[in-house]
């Protein structure tokens, strides 16, 4: 990206809170153009003036642009992108973080609504966007997609059935893309967290406070900032480097079973 030679727009999905929320700070703090979309219109319009707020929308300073859509609907996606204004459209780099865990039980209890929901945002809604930003990509020779995965698509966790195999998918798609994408000159980079402290386990527990609090409990966690950094990193690589995967957990933690607590 710090190679490109002009100032590049970037798109992050699901930008209300957690990763996309510090990834789109990040990008904003050093001037660039960011394009913030998520499904609560009134988050993103918070988010958007606090942005424009502190970095500025003079011309070459920070302008923040707000889409809101469900990623799950693709017509809705293609209609929100249709909808940018000139000079928005070439996207540079597109942040496919939209993605959720929707409860924690053994798979003969699961919850089909809760396979679905994971299943239309985690896979079908990282389909959904790149289709969408992809040919423009191709058409001007350059661009970076980074699908946020996660450790739990690199390996299996007791209960957690659909979720790692919706993960496990991004991780095949990042390579499927890579791949497919190779004679555009489009990079393609995965960046798979561990244990992250956002609003992840709030939604995985349906907004039971209390056990979003448990797995956190004793360790240091990842946060959003630390996300953003990488993602970051990945995109100002030189035009020849391309991250491929970036595996991160915290420290406390060993693989997707196996942390060390401290209580």
């Amino acid at each position: 990206m710090t190679d490109m030679g002009f100032s590049p727009i970037i798109f992050v999905t699901g930008a209300t809170s957690g990763f996309g929320e510090a990834i789109a700070r990040r990008f904003a703090a050093e001037g660039r153009r960011v394009i913030i979309t998520g499904r609560r219109r009134d988050r993103l319009e918070v988010l958007k003036r606090e942005l424009e707020g502190l970095h500025g929308t003079v011309e070459g300073g920070t302008v923040v642009h707000a889409l809101r859509f469900d990623v799950r609907d693709a017509a809705e996606v293609e209609r929100a992108f249709a909808s940018l204004p000139d000079g928005w459209r070439d996207i540079d780099v597109l942040v496919n973080n939209a993605g959720l865990a929707a409860g924690l039980d053994p798979i003969q209890d699961g919850d089909p609504d809760d396979w679905d929901r994971m299943i239309d945002t985690n896979i079908k809604g990282l389909l959904n966007v790149s289709r969408t930003v992809i040919p423009g990509m191709i058409s001007r020779g350059r661009g970076h997609i980074i699908n946020i995965g996660s450790t739990a698509g690199k390996e299996v966790y007791p209960k957690g059935n659909v979720y790692c195999a919706s993960k496990h998918a991004v991780d095949a798609l990042t390579k499927g893309m890579r791949q497919d994408l190779l004679p555009h000159g489009i990079k393609v980079t995965q960046i798979a967290p561990g244990l992250a402290e956002t609003e992840f386990s709030l939604v995985r527990f349906h907004g039971d406070a209390e056990k979003a609090k448990k797995p956190y409990e004793g360790i240091e966690p990842l946060r959003g900032e630390d996300i953003a950094e990488l993602v970051h990193f990945a995109a100002s690589r030189p035009a020849h480097v391309c991250i491929n995967d970036l595996v991160v957990t915290p420290t406390a933690q060993a693989n997707s079973t196996l942390t060390h607590r401290v209580m």
